[in-house]
């Protein structure tokens, strides 16, 4: 198992002890595993660990943010596709499903597909057969698939986002992540666990002050374990050896000194902001109030789908890189 995979498994709430039981149990069979969580929560950590303690945790694990992508896309990304079969295909492509045999293929914010493409994903659950974009040939794959999304499968379905057919096929096993502020003191212990990763690559000994502490109980983490571990990092850089917390350090802070979070009804900005950072937090906190639905947000925030979805992937191509380098 990565390290990264161990990161959410940290802590000792009744709630991260209930989803350590229910991968334990999973891990070992081919089930499709369904995880739903908050952004940030570690759904994609989750979907590794239950490669890594199954049979197949020696093949390949192949991930896809299908909110990331432009539906046009997300085809050919999955099944591939032939020499030709459009413009700019000079060569045949073999797409994740046919690369991840023998492993495990992670299908992140899967709701965000449209109904065709989810058409075509049911046929293949159903029989692990499909064809490459342009191709005649059906081409068998033996792939286990895991999916995540920060929506209420349930409520998707309702709203026609998701289908009822598609739902019972991912499903098979459903697991639901907490959100941070819903874990108690495992705040504490995470942030320590952080730390303790960041002194061990540099050679140092830093500490968080009492103070600190304070504030990671206090303030409501809307970005999850993900916000948690990048603010601890520009904690660490910031200071000398006591590490201080103050809201400044976690992006957004009250007139009043208070701490305020993005899932209320606005956002602050700390003076001192770029105008990059400012936009990226509009948009991530508009998509949080619709509840991921990239349709509504793109018209709260007066811009394209296209604009909101190649925001989105500039912002997960930055969170790689610095997960990649931390």
């Amino acid at each position: 198992m990565t390290d990264m995979a161990a990161d959410w498994m940290v802590g000792r709430s009744a709630a991260i002890q209930a989803v350590r039981d229910l991968v334990d149990k999973v891990a070992p069979t081919d089930a499709t595993v369904l995880i739903s969580g908050e952004s940030g929560s570690g759904k994609e950590l989750v979907a590794q660990a239950i490669h890594a303690r199954s049979a197949r945790g020696a093949g390949p694990f192949l991930g896809i943010n299908c909110g990331a992508l432009p539906p046009t896309l997300i085809e050919s990304e999955l099944f591939g596709f032939e020499r030709g079969s459009f413009t700019g295909a000079a060569r045949s492509h073999a797409g994740m499903v046919e690369r991840a045999s023998g492993g495990t293929l992670f299908l992140d914010e899967v709701t965000e597909m449209s109904a065709d493409m989810q058409t075509r994903l049911l046929r293949f659950l159903e029989t692990r057969c499909f064809f490459r974009v342009g191709g005649t040939q059906e081409i068998k794959t033996d792939v286990r698939v895991v999916a995540a999304t920060n929506r209420s499968p349930v409520q998707a379905v309702r709203d026609g986002s998701l289908r009822e057919d598609l739902l019972y096929r991912l499903a098979v096993f459903p697991i639901t992540l907490a959100p941070l502020r819903e874990r108690g003191e495992d705040v504490v212990l995470l942030a320590e666990h952080f730390l303790g990763e960041i002194n061990a690559r540099s050679g140092t000994a830093k500490v968080f002050s009492s103070g600190a502490k304070q504030t990671l109980c206090a303030y409501r983490w809307p970005g999850n374990v993900r916000e948690l571990k990048n603010a601890v990092e520009r904690a660490y850089i910031m200071s000398e050896h006591e590490l201080q917390l103050q809201p400044m350090n976690l992006h957004t802070s009250s007139a009043d000194g208070e701490l305020s979070h993005a899932d209320a009804e606005g956002i602050s900005v700390p003076i001192g902001s770029s105008l990059a950072e400012a936009e990226q937090w509009l948009i991530e906190a508009t998509l949080a109030h619709w509840a991921g639905n990239k349709n509504r947000a793109a018209k709260t925030l007066g811009c394209s789908l296209k604009t909101l979805y190649n925001k989105l992937a500039i912002y997960g191509q930055q969170q790689q890189g610095m997960e990649t380098h931390a």
